[in-house]
């Protein structure tokens, strides 16, 4: 498992405790819980898993009823927790059907990879893959590194990519996690690969708090992130590929990847970045269960 996943699952943690707990009656019985082996699947059968996060939890369940609705058997295995625990279910069948990251899920096979861009890391992950397992069409929407600024700042210096802030007339000041100062993608590599200078300040949990207030004009935050809604702000495009891409993308067995191919990448291509923030925001602060969240996106998207 990547330091970065690890490290986007504690600040999401972080940032959605009250969901969390939300969320943690609801889970479906899991034998991997307890450190067991889920059973074969019966034939037919498409098994779903799912880590133990809100936002990947809602993902899950959306493959999973849109499946349904196509007249597919299913099972669920959600909140199985991190790669280690559910990699080796997938590897052996046992589980079906997964959505993962795909830069995230590329470090874990081939933690020397150079791949960044979001095509350059589907390709390459395709080829590192175990035998038996393959991918669909991954998304646009991702759930990785960014630099995000406020919706008033963007639009008082016309920004849209990263590039646009070394033409920025103020200084700035880049909010985020103690270790980004040290990250290839910080501080550094905004002057290598932008030409942007920044002052450094480490900001924690309370990034989002800090850009919000003005304290930082420049946040590392997930692309996921819920806030991105509720407190209108706007992930800047990274045309250099400073930050590995990481986009949902569904991972599933190879026996029945055609068989279940036009449903899911049906799926793959109306989920977008926006969606996914969307989606998240159901869940973390309307506190929507991830069936309901499911149910009404496959409707609203005509998928269901």
């Amino acid at each position: 498992m990547s330091t970065a996943f690890r490290r986007r699952a504690a600040l999401t943690a972080a940032a959605t405790a009250t969901a969390a707990l939300l969320l943690a009656g609801c889970a479906s019985n899991n034998p991997l819980e307890e450190g067991g082996s889920a059973e074969a699947p019966e034939a037919g059968t498409i098994v779903v898993g799912s880590q133990d996060y809100y936002s990947n939890e809602i993902i899950a369940e959306i493959y999973a009823q849109a499946l349904e609705d196509a007249g597919f058997t299913v099972e669920r295995q959600f909140t199985i927790g991190q790669r280690d625990a559910y990699m080796p279910e997938l590897e052996s069948g046992a589980i079906t059907l997964f959505p993962e990251y795909t830069g995230n899920l590329l470090q874990y096979f081939d933690e020397d990879t150079t791949a960044r861009s979001s095509d350059e890391v589907y390709e390459a992950l395709q080829d590192a893959l175990p035998e038996g397992l393959t991918v669909l069409d991954q998304a646009t929407a991702s759930d990785q590194d960014s630099y995000t600024v406020t919706a008033d700042f963007a639009d008082e210096y016309q920004l849209t990519s990263i590039a646009d802030l070394a033409e920025v007339t103020v200084p700035l000041t880049l909010g985020g996690p103690p270790e980004l100062e040290e990250r290839p993608y910080g501080p550094s590599g905004l002057k290598d690969t932008y030409g942007v200078d920044v002052a450094f300040q480490a900001t924690g949990t309370t990034t989002v708090e800090d850009l919000v207030a003005g304290t930082v004009n420049v946040a590392n935050v997930f692309t996921a992130d819920p806030r991105i809604q509720t407190e209108d702000l706007v992930v800047l495009e990274d045309p250099e590929a400073l930050f590995l891409a990481s986009n949902v993308v569904p991972v599933v067995n190879a026996d029945v990847a055609d068989e279940i191919a036009d449903v899911i990448n049906a799926v793959s291509a109306k989920l977008t970045p926006e969606a996914l923030v969307a989606l998240n925001v159901q869940s973390t602060v309307d506190k929507e269960q991830p069936k309901a969240i499911a149910e009404k996106w496959l409707a609203d998207n005509g998928l269901s």
